[in-house]
Order: structure tokens, then C-alpha cells, then sequence
């Protein structure tokens, strides 16, 4: 899952993004409601959290124009404002969730983990294919008798192929989902890990192999 995280306060955008991506989700990090604005539209995240005091634009004027451009990413706004008032303004103008400053990290990953549900249309924590299912609470590949325990960027690839099976994923989303537009992976990051998750499966005996389409991408596809 990819979260766009746009708090201006750095101590605290470092620690947040720390702790999701122990989580295995990927974070880009942004301290401005412009820059959050325009990463914001581009419609490649899964949540958005904002802040609602930042520099150049607020976070409520943000989610204002995101939902303007009918974005319908789910946005949790975060702020050190605890008025009703100020809830009540947010959630008419879109945000799907409110969580004030201080918070539990343990109450924001829940929050984060059931928009993320909203955002797929409630799929379950289970995605399930041929014989094998990956568990989106503990990260583990399984086949029923054997689990295996993925990694951050192994998980993320898996599950991308997991939620659209049979359906061809380029090279270029898998590094925009997963990486990130400014990250400096190579290219063939990917092939590296579509490689670590091809021997994952083959020891689990699955009935599910991942097939590259020279110079294209890859699809998930089970076979007898």
C-alpha cells in the first residue's frame, strides 16, 4: 500500500515514515500543501494523511481541491486542533477520518490499515489465489501447511499481482507503486524481486507462477 504523508514537521514526518514502513507500506514524505496538492493528484496512493497546519497550503484547502478534482483517495487529516468545530469542517468537506496531535501510532496504523480496506472496497486480509494466500495483517505467503514470511518491497509486488491476477503489471507501476517517483532504484529492482518471490512460490509448491512479458511486465497466472 502507498501512502502520501504531508507533514511539515520533519521530526515527526521522519518518525511517522519510519514506523509505516516498518509496517511495509511505502511513504512518500512532503512538508507543504503544495507539493502534497500535487502528488496528491497523480492518483497513485492508496491513503493520503494531512496535516491540517502547513506551510503555502493548508491541509483543509488541499482536501478541498483534491475532492474538487473528484480524487476520492481516503484522506485522514491530522491536527493539533481538537475542536469540534474544526472535525466537523473537515469531514463535511470530504476527509474520510480525523485524528488529533497527540495520537497513539498504534490507533493511526489501524486507521490507516481500515481506510486502506475503504480504498479496495473492503478486500479481506486474506487475498487468496490458486493454492496459495497472502496475509495482509502478518505479511506471510502461505499454502495452507508451509508459511513464509515477505519482505517490505517482496510483499508489495505480491500483493499488486495478488489483487489483479491474470492482468498485465508494467515494470514502470511496479516502480511508481512501490519505489516511488523520486527513488533511485534501477530498473531491474524489480526482475530482483520478481526472482526472491518466484523461488518463495516454487517452494511452496503453488499452483500460481509469475510470467514476464519480455519488455513489458509481469501477470500472475495459475496453472493445473
Amino acid at each position: 500500500m502507498r501512502i502520501l504523508l504531508a507533514e511539515d514537521e520533519k521530526e515527526l514526518s521522519n518518525a511517522l515514515a519510519a514506523i509505516l514502513k516498518h509496517n511495509n507500506y511505502s511513504v512518500d514524505p512532503v512538508y507543504n500543501g503544495v507539493d502534497a496538492l500535487d502528488y496528491g493528484l497523480s492518483e497513485n496512493y492508496d491513503v493520503i494523511i494531512l496535516d491540517i497546519m502547513m506551510p503555502k497550503m493548508n491541509g483543509l484547502e488541499v482536501l478541498e481541491k483534491l475532492r474538487q478534482k473528484e480524487i476520492h483517495t481516503p484522506i485522514l487529516m491530522l491536527t493539533a486542533k481538537a475542536e469540534i468545530e474544526d472535525r466537523i469542517q473537515g469531514l463535511d468537506m470530504g476527509a474520510d477520518d480525523y485524528l488529533s496531535k497527540p495520537f497513539a501510532m498504534g490507533e493511526l496504523l489501524a486507521r490507516v490499515r481500515a481506510m486502506g480496506r475503504r480504498k479496495s472496497e473492503f478486500t479481506p486480509n486474506l487475498i487468496e489465489v490458486g493454492n496459495i494466500s497472502l496475509n495482509k495483517e502478518n505479511y506471510e505467503l502461505s499454502n495452507g501447511q508451509t508459511s513464509l514470511h515477505l519482505g517490505n518491497k517482496e510483499y508489495q509486488l505480491l500483493e499488486m499481482l495478488m489483487v489483479n491476477p491474470k492482468r498485465l503489471i508494467s515494470t514502470e507501476q511496479f516502480m511508481e507503486r512501490i519505489w516511488g517517483y523520486d527513488a533511485e532504484a534501477e530498473i531491474n529492482v524489480v526482475w530482483v524481486y520478481i526472482s526472491y518471490l518466484r523461488k518463495k512460490l516454487s517452494s511452496l509448491d503453488a499452483n500460481v507462477k509469475i510470467k514476464a512479458v519480455r519488455g513489458i511486465g509481469y501477470t500472475l497466472e495459475e496453472y493445473e
